[in-house]
């Protein structure tokens, strides 16, 4: 019994071995052709029309020097190396094949050619097994699409992908695409980054991005991660940048900031889309808006903001919706929804709005105002329109009515027209200090005026009723016309601002790989490869 295992045993290794010693022959290099053969030392030099063969390889070369013991090859002249079975073909003028490990190293124009793709280098380490190809010291990749260069590459023919590093440059038609590292995908002609990278199109608009990128060559999406594009008219940023150019449209997420240079104007916002041929855009998400003027800014916040552009001034308009506040200089207001009209300058506000300016506060069931020279010029109230403007000494100059149109100068208020069941009251005050008594006025018409924000004439038509109450014989309900709020506490000021939305600025990495030169890399003539190829 022990001595059939025995047996066994020493059949199965002498099995074992033979499979060993046969698999060894077949990965052993073979001549297939030589014209001439020349014994060397520890070498065979084969000369002219050399032909060799590797497992599934044929290896093609002007001549070699052959080492058998070791299973190595040296090529000169004219070198190719194909597979059988796949599509890459490599040629270059001088390569070493070691039969081991199949390993090829290819110096001196090489060309590696798998289907579509072509690359193009002076050193090139392929290994046959394993389909991947170092190249080092410069390299060049051609396809249908796009040209790249970088200093290092690995190109991994069995999954399709390359590595560029160092210096790596993606050009097509329409963009120019620069980084430290890009993987480029040769079956979708995708190109992804890592870190900074610079890209710059055609009409000259530059697209950054700090963290990498993704661009399908193809179609011509990108996507962006910690970027910003510059065009001629605007600047656009966010954590993630989406552009869709077939589309026109622009997608930016997480801290989203699109300033319009002709308009003077910066939004931000959580997320932020743009449909460039519409000129139309959302912010959605504490979205802010930053309107830049020679003497200060207008800032407005809302949940969302809409913007209509275009060349003709009838059709831009901005939406802002809801719980929207403004501020600018001296000017405050606040509503639930607003609506800008450029062609006449002209700011609608809807659902209890407020506005107040200086020392003066005005509400209506809407308001709308028109902006000149930067300031408010014109202030338009419909429907329970109230008017309260605070004196020198804390008093509370008061006008109501129906219709109330007011007018500003630099700012302040300089004269309130109200027009239908008008109401005043009015504290006379001397010399802007002593109160002499309190004037309360009904009329279908009354129009104040105001000088250095306080109340110098009251005039009015259809109709008057006037009365004076001295300062000893005034009740305290009498201090206030029906309706009267006073709403200085909800005034939106900078803080109110800043706690909605402080934009987050980023230090951003201003250098560009714009600034180095392209990777040179000597190329053999398109007649010279195809004479390797078909040889």
């Amino acid at each position: 019994m022990i001595r059939n295992k025995i047996l066994l045993l020493g059949l199965f290794i002498l099995m074992a071995s033979l499979q060993a010693k046969g698999q060894e022959e077949k990965s052993r290099l073979e001549i297939l052709h030589a014209e001439k053969l020349q014994a060397g030392k520890g070498f065979d030099r084969l000369l002219t029309d050399v032909i060799m063969k590797h497992k599934s390889s044929l290896i093609y070369c002007d001549s070699a020097h052959f080492y058998a013991q070791d299973n190595l090859a040296k090529l000169f002249g004219s070198v190719k190396i194909e597979n059988q079975e796949d599509s890459v073909t490599v040629t270059s003028l001088y390569a070493e094949y070691d039969g081991d490990t199949q390993m090829a190293r290819l110096r001196n124009e090489v060309v590696l050619v798998n289907e579509e793709t072509t690359l193009y280098t002076d050193f090139l380490d392929y290994n046959r097994e394993t389909g991947v190809a170092n190249y080092f010291n410069s390299g060049m990749v051609k396809d249908s699409t796009n040209t790249l260069t970088s200093v290092e590459g690995i190109y991994d023919t069995q999954q399709e992908k390359i590595t560029f590093m160092e210096k790596v440059v993606l050009e097509n038609p329409d963009y120019t695409m620069r980084s430290n590292i890009l993987f480029y995908y040769t079956q979708t002609k995708i190109a992804e980054t890592e870190k900074l990278t610079n890209i710059l199109s055609k009409e000259g608009n530059k697209l950054n991005a700090q963290r990498g990128s993704f661009y399908d060559t193809q179609n011509k999406i990108f996507r962006f991660y910690d970027g910003d594009v510059e065009s001629d008219n605007s600047i656009v940023s966010g954590e993630i940048l989406y552009f869709d150019e077939s589309e026109q449209y622009y997608e930016a997420r997480e801290n989203v900031s699109i300033f319009n240079k002709e308009r003077n104007v910066e939004v931000f916002g959580e997320e932020g889309r743009y449909w460039e041929e519409r000129q139309y855009s959302k912010v959605y998400g504490k979205a802010l808006v930053r309107k830049y003027f020679e003497a200060d800014t207008l800032f407005m916040i809302a949940d969302t903001l809409i913007s209509q552009d275009s060349e003709a001034p009838e059709d831009r308009f901005t939406l802002a919706f809801p719980n929207m506040r403004m501020i600018k200089s001296e000017l405050a207001g606040r509503a639930d929804s607003m609506a800008y009209q450029y062609a006449d300058s002209t700011v609608y506000l809807f659902s209890d709005p407020v506005l107040w300016s200086n020392k003066s506060q005005i509400t209506a069931d809407s308001i709308r105002f028109i902006i000149a020279n930067q300031e408010i010029d014109q202030a338009l109230l419909v429907d329970n329109a109230f008017a309260i403007t605070r004196d020198t000494v804390a008093n509370f100059n008061q006008i109501k009515g129906r219709k109330m149109t007011g007018y500003f100068v630099e700012g302040d208020m300089d004269l309130l027209d109200v027009e239908g069941n008008g109401e005043s009251l009015y504290f006379a005050l001397e010399n802007d200090t002593t109160f002499k008594g309190l004037n309360k006025l009904l009329c279908g018409r009354i129009i104040m005026e105001f000088q250095e924000g306080n109340v110098s004439r009251i005039s009015h038509s259809i109709k008057p009723e006037a009365s004076f109450t001295p300062p000893h014989l005034i009740e305290e309900d009498q201090t206030q016309l029906k309706g009267f709020t006073w709403r200085s506490e909800e005034r939106p000021d900078r803080k109110a601002i800043d706690d909605w939305r402080t934009p987050r600025r980023r230090e951003k990495n201003r250098y560009s790989f714009f600034d180095e030169p392209n990777v040179s890399i000597p190329l053999p003539s398109d007649d010279e490869i195809q004479k390797r190829i078909d040889n």
